[in-house]
């Protein structure tokens, strides 16, 4: 409908891509976009072993094998000196992921790619807004694939985007998001498709708040920026990294824990959001080491040691409330809570552990 199409239009030059296509989900644009490039049964794809599960689900679900590198625990995000460990004959694509609004380093992972012939489809759940060397991310790779889940910075409920520059990847995941219709979807189905169509009803939504999202971001900022000073004299927590050639969007703000072991850490992260949700503030961890999940141990026999990067990053990983519209009194309150909670109980965790 209209609204869809408006809210492509403003997505699409608000990212810098040539075409934006509106889905069901992000879930379901990971699954169209390596579908619509010829990903399937046989083929690899290399995924972070820190992110949520869909990036990985996707390229199960088409019959292919995620294969999992591990991550940068200072970033959270995929770690390129690992990549050439996990290609094979059979890889066909690698997924960055931009991490809870922090840019891949998508030099490094585009320099892979070529060099071995592979797609990149950058997973930009997290991304809206956020900048690689003065490049919107999802306009990097062949497709990039953004999230309006309620968490995220701009949101229609459920739903999701395409990003890509080429033309006939565009048709084609067009296609596919209208079970495989082509043309004006009246005639004849071309292709195997799935109906990942977006609402109008979401597509209004999505539109309106395109509207304010200069002023969303910015108010994401500002509230991470307050953060990194009530935090910046805590030396037992690494804040957000946020290099120069990245603009962080701040799709969460997510800190971790310093010094000890996981396992030890854990107990520690475990404790304090335990505290803080007894007096109504709301934490959670960072994502998951998804390797070691029901699904991929048991069907692969990963363990934790497999990926100590992030392992780390699951265990030691804290998020903390943020949105466009905290206040000031609101963030002194988390942190607050935070040091004291860490006063209480970081000295007999560590005891008990030893």
């Amino acid at each position: 409908g209209p609204h869809v199409a408006a809210f492509e239009q403003k997505f699409s030059l608000f990212t810098g891509s040539a075409h934006a296509l509106a889905t069901t989900s992000c879930s379901t644009a990971l699954h169209a976009a390596p579908s619509a490039l010829g990903i399937g049964p046989g083929d690899e794809v290399i995924v972070p072993a820190f992110t949520w599960v869909a990036t990985a689900h996707a390229a199960e679900h088409l019959g292919a094998r995620a294969v999992f590198v591990d991550v940068d625990p200072d970033t959270f995000n995929l770690d390129p000196a690992q990549l050439h460990s996990a290609v094979t004959d059979r890889t066909r694509a690698v997924v960055p992921v931009h991490l809870f609004g922090l840019a891949a380093d998508m030099a490094a992972v585009s320099a892979f790619a070529r060099r071995h012939d592979l797609f990149v489809v950058e997973d930009a759940a997290c991304g809206f807004g956020t900048t690689y060397r003065g490049s919107h991310v999802g306009t990097l790779g062949d497709a990039g694939c953004f999230s309006f889940h309620p968490r995220k910075a701009i949101t229609t409920g459920e739903g999701g985007m395409i990003t890509t520059n080429e033309l006939a990847l565009a048709e084609r995941i067009d296609s596919l998001r209208n079970h495989g219709a082509g043309g004006s979807g009246f005639g004849d189905f071309p292709n195997l498709g799935f109906n990942f169509r977006m609402t109008d009803l979401q597509g209004a939504l999505g539109s309106a708040q395109m509207d304010r999202a200069d002023d969303i971001l910015s108010g994401r900022r500002a509230a991470a920026a307050r953060y990194d000073a009530l935090l910046s004299s805590v030396d037992w927590l690494q804040l957000p990294s946020s290099p120069t050639h990245s603009e962080h969007s701040y799709q969460s703000y997510v800190t971790r824990f310093l010094g000890g072991d996981a396992d030890a850490l854990r107990l520690l992260r475990d404790g304090i959001m335990a505290n803080l949700d007894a007096q109504g503030i709301a934490t959670r961890q960072g994502t998951h080491a998804v390797p070691t999940l029901g699904y991929y141990s048991g069907k692969y026999g990963y363990v934790a040691g497999d990926f100590p990067g992030a392992h780390l990053a699951e265990s030691a990983s804290l998020a903390l409330p943020l949105f466009p519209t905290i206040s000031e009194s609101q963030q002194a309150r988390v942190v607050d809570a935070l040091l004291r909670a860490h006063s209480t109980l970081h000295r007999p965790l560590v005891y008990a552990t030893a």
